[in-house]
């Protein structure tokens, strides 16, 4: 039996899913909705990012079957530490940082199309998926 792979998505996997790109929707099923986690700083994105409250409420229902990962004290020192060492060399975000550092911190690939914004961080596992179409 293959062992299934716990994944951290990024912020743009998760509004890729929201607008219902079909491939992403049939990677999650294969992955495993148990399997696949958010950081509770994708989800504060997702909120600002929302137009209203009922877009909210749309993404809460639809992201109720992901599990969410809040921070805490390992991933803030984590999270510091790469933004001392990432941010004027490279441009690391702070919202970047938290996703990495939650990712790092539980052992998690990343899932992201942004492979740009971590891959010079060379203790991050980045997961592979073919570009998101429709």
């Amino acid at each position: 039996m293959e062992k299934k792979i716990l994944i951290l998505c990024d912020t743009d996997i998760i509004i890729e899913f929201l607008k219902g790109r079909q491939n992403l929707k049939e990677k999650f099923n294969e992955i495993g909705y148990e399997n696949i986690y958010v950081s509770a700083i994708t989800l504060m994105e997702l909120y600002v990012g929302a137009f209203n409250k009922r877009e909210i409420k749309n993404i809460i229902k639809v992201l109720h079957k992901l599990k969410v990962v809040h921070l805490n004290e390992n991933i803030s020192t984590r999270s510091l530490e790469l933004i001392e060492r990432y941010t004027k060399s490279h441009g690391l975000g702070l919202p970047d940082s938290i996703i990495a550092s939650t990712a790092l911190e539980h052992k998690m690939p990343l899932f992201t199309s942004n492979t740009k914004d971590f891959k010079f961080i060379s203790s991050l596992e980045l997961y592979k998926f073919k570009k998101i179409d429709s």
